[in-house]
């Protein structure tokens, strides 16, 4: 039988069986060292199995919280549940059509599932991209104000034309995917009274510093990452370093909706 993985970003780490299994022992667990106990590991070995995965996606497939000696908490992000559901629909489908199974049926189902890998492979210039759910839409004469559930305490609000609720077909409860600009994110310090609809709180996580600008990544309450360019006066004004709280301000009108064709 062939074997079924992902290959993340074509950068040769794939999501082998053994590391999807990995994955699915992690969301039942609660934490790497439970997962690795689990799956008969060392506790190194699932940790570098899982930051190899992390490092080389977008978004992480697993958020990790500090703990003792029994290795802290950790769970799997939005990205990782889509990714190793995605996994193990494709190795289903691989089983059946080894099988012999009904072709037309197998076809119907590969069909639905390339719709799927085409939304999670949405390719664009935004450095931050969010699926989530619509929560509610409140119409205007021209406008309305989409409500993005992504998970945790995150909730994003976009402006967009009443033509293009339409044309996206978009409906609470649907699926949607966020687009933001790492150049529209603004960040201030915790408290700051702001008039920007979006404020996020989050940690920074990492801070890489160019010649003009950086780029600062935060980890939001959902587990997602958010990534901002300021310039680097502005990281020494704020104080960004790695562990710092923030706030990640966004314009509802800076908020692009998409969804899967």
């Amino acid at each position: 039988m062939l074997e079924p993985l992902i290959d993340l970003r074509g950068g040769g780490i794939s999501l082998t069986p053994k590391r999807a299994q990995l994955l699915q022992a992690l969301e039942s667990e609660g934490s790497i060292s439970a997962a690795a106990r689990a799956m008969g590991m060392s506790y190194k070995g699932a940790w570098d199995a899982i930051a190899a995965l992390n490092g080389l996606v977008a978004e992480p497939l697993v958020a990790t919280e500090t703990g003792g000696s029994g290795g802290g908490g950790a769970r799997l992000t939005e990205t990782g549940r889509r990714v190793l559901a995605f996994h193990q629909a494709l190795s289903a489908l691989q089983q059946r059509l080894l099988a012999g199974q009904d072709g037309s049926a197998e076809n119907a189902t590969l069909d639905r599932l390339l719709e799927r890998l085409g939304n999670l492979m949405l390719r664009t210039s935004a450095r931050n991209q969010y699926e989530g759910t619509v929560r509610a839409i409140q119409r205007g004469a021209v406008n309305s104000e989409v409500v993005l559930d992504l998970g945790g305490d995150d909730r994003l609000v976009a402006i967009i034309t009443n033509r293009s609720v339409e044309n996206l077909g978009l409906r609470e409860g649907g699926s949607a995917i966020a687009l933001i600009k790492s150049s529209f994110v603004v960040l201030a310090s915790p408290g700051v009274r702001t008039s920007a609809r979006n404020a996020l709180a989050g940690t920074v996580t990492q801070c890489r510093e160019g010649a003009v600008n950086s780029e600062v990544e935060l980890q939001l309450s959902s587990g997602r990452a958010m990534v901002a360019t300021v310039t680097n006066e502005s990281v020494r004004e704020l104080g960004i370093r790695e562990g710092a709280a923030l706030l990640a301000l966004v314009k509802s009108s800076h908020v692009i909706l998409a969804v899967a064709a």
